[in-house]
C-alpha cells in the first residue's frame, strides 16, 4: 500500500457519518505529517484554538468536521505554477467528493486555494451552500488563523 492510501485510509477512519462542515487544505505535506495522525502543524494549531478536548480528533468528528484536501498528493514541494496547475486538474475530483459529503459549510484553510474550491462548491449544485476561507496556520500565521477562526465558528454547523 503506498504512502498515499494509507494517508486516505486513515483520514477515511475519521470520516462521520453526517459532514456538517467540510474543512478542505491543499494537500497532505510531503514531509509526511499529516493531520489525522496529529503530527502536522495544522493539527496542532486546530487542537489549540480548541482547548480542553483531550482527544481533539474524536471531538473533531462528533462535531461533523472532515477535513479532505483538494489534492490528494503532496503538493507543497512543487512550484507555484505547478501547485496552481494541480489545484485546477484536481477541482473536479473535489468537487464531486463535496457533493457526495453534502457538507452545509466549506471552510479553505489556505487562501490561495480559496478561489479554485470555490468554483468545485460551486460546480457542486448544492442551494445554500456557504464558503469561507482561512489563511493556513504556517510562516508565523497561527494567530491570525485562530483570530479568523474564532470569527466564524459560531457560523459552523455541527450535527
Amino acid at each position: 500500500m503506498s504512502r498515499i492510501d494509507e494517508l486516505e485510509k486513515l483520514r477515511h477512519r475519521f470520516r462521520p457519518s453526517t459532514i456538517a462542515t467540510l474543512f478542505v487544505g491543499e494537500s497532505a505535506p510531503v514531509g509526511g505529517s499529516f493531520f489525522y495522525a496529529a503530527d502536522a502543524q495544522l493539527y496542532r494549531t486546530m487542537k489549540s484554538a480548541f482547548a480542553g478536548s483531550e482527544d481533539f480528533l474524536a471531538a473533531f468528528m462528533a462535531r461533523g468536521w472532515f477535513l479532505d484536501d483538494l489534492v490528494l498528493v503532496p503538493v507543497n514541494d512543487k512550484s507555484a505554477a505547478e501547485r496552481r496547475r494541480l489545484h485546477r486538474q484536481w477541482m473536479p475530483s473535489l468537487a464531486r467528493r463535496i457533493a457526495a459529503y453534502r457538507p452545509r459549510v466549506v471552510v479553505s484553510l489556505l487562501l490561495s486555494i480559496e478561489e479554485v474550491v470555490g468554483e468545485a462548491v460551486a460546480e457542486t449544485g448544492i442551494a445554500g451552500l456557504r464558503h469561507y476561507a482561512l489563511p493556513y496556520p504556517g510562516n508565523r500565521q497561527q494567530l491570525r488563523f485562530k483570530r479568523e477562526l474564532a470569527r466564524i465558528v459560531g457560523e459552523l454547523p455541527t450535527v
